[in-house]
This record gives C-alpha cells, structure tokens and sequence, in this order.
C-alpha cells in the first residue's frame, strides 16, 4: 500500500538539512531503486523552487510500504529526524486516484 509521510520542519533547518541531506537522499534513492517511490520532495519556505538562504518549511514523501507500521519505522529512521530537522512528521495510508 502507499503512504504519505508529511514533515514540517523546525525554524532555520537549512543547515541541518544541508548536514543530513546525503543520506536522506541516499535512504530515497534506495526505495526508487526498488519500485516503490511515486514522489519526493521539499516545501520551499517561499514561492520558487530555488528558496536560497529561506530554506524549506517541510517534505512530502509517497511511497509504498508492506504496512503502517512499516512506513513509520522508515520514517522515524531518516536522517533528518535524527538531525532535529523535522518537528512533526506525520505518516498516513494514501490512495492514489490520479495519475491512472
């Protein structure tokens, strides 16, 4: 099944994105590797998708995972949660409608 992981980042995280953003990269690039990534990314803290110095305010992940459970323990393991760049990360079952 698919999952939604939605983060909202902490005040100022771009460099402790910049730290931990190899491996999380890296963590992404393993589940495209196997299938299971429909999309990935960040929300710039402003209106372009080239933010400079004004960061990001959170991520959106959608991948597919054996289960609940599973989606939040790859989600508790990233990078980012242990560089303290997320506040809150919430994982929920997602259906896809569109793209067919």
């Amino acid at each position: 099944m698919l999952y939604s992981i939605v983060s909202t980042d902490v005040t100022n995280s771009l460099p402790l994105r910049k730290t931990a953003r190899p491996a999380h990269l890296e963590r992404l690039q393993q589940l495209q590797k196997e299938g299971r990534l429909v999309l990935a990314g960040p929300n710039p803290a402003i209106d372009s998708t080239e933010p400079g110095d004004a960061g990001f305010t959170g991520s959106l992940i959608v991948a597919e995972f054996a289960s609940l459970e599973d989606a939040t323990a790859w989600a508790d393991a990233d990078p980012y949660v242990a560089a303290g760049v997320y506040t809150a990360v919430s994982v929920k079952p997602f259906k896809q409608v569109f793209p067919q």
